[in-house]
């Protein structure tokens, strides 16, 4: 495996666990920066780097960014965005995977890009809930405007310094566990 390949499966990894936060947001910087040429797409996946899709998927991430600011419809979203966030962790795995077969390609595009962004996104998910039950619903632009913060990190960091997203992303991982186990031995 060579050193572009390894890269190019971390900025996958890292653009799908932002896909965990936002949904959009990593698919249209994905497209921005396939558009100026920053990163190379696959070949089936030139299509992301046109105009038409830079601009939808700037569309969609403004929508979800402001659609999460408003309580209660904030988990109409979730519910729509938790399978949606699979979906994109797996496209933007799928696109940016270097020099692999379509078999692991699409082995690791799942597993990896679709498994972290539907975790990251069920947790994300379960914390608006916690967050209406607390406070009933006010707090919760403060917990989207944090979800877009990590979401816009995320995004920068898989885009310019991929493997240090990796290491984020398998940070955040390690957290939600420890955390998951605490609370289920208090239940």
């Amino acid at each position: 495996m060579t050193f572009t390949t390894l890269v190019s499966i971390a900025l996958g990894i890292g653009l799908a666990a932002s896909s965990g936060f936002r949904v959009f947001l990593p698919l249209f910087a994905l497209s921005l920066s396939a558009y100026f040429g920053l990163w190379p797409l696959n070949e089936s996946w030139q299509w992301l780097a046109s105009p038409a899709a830079v601009t939808i998927l700037g569309v969609a991430t403004l929508a979800e960014a402001v659609g999460y600011l408003v309580p209660y419809f904030d988990h109409l979203l979730d519910t729509l965005a938790i399978p949606l966030a699979g979906l994109a962790g797996t496209a933007v795995v799928a696109s940016t995977a270097a020099d692999l077969s379509p078999a692991v390609t699409w082995a690791l595009a799942i597993i990896a890009g679709g498994g972290a962004a539907a975790a990251i996104k069920g947790t994300t998910a379960t914390t608006r809930v916690a967050s209406t039950a607390a406070t009933g619903g006010l707090a919760n632009p403060v917990v989207s405007l944090a979800e877009t913060g990590m979401a816009v990190l995320m995004t920068a960091l898989s885009l310019f310094l991929p493997v240090l997203a990796v290491l984020l992303v398998i940070a955040l991982v390690v957290w939600l566990t420890r955390r998951y186990t605490a609370r289920r031995h208090t239940l």
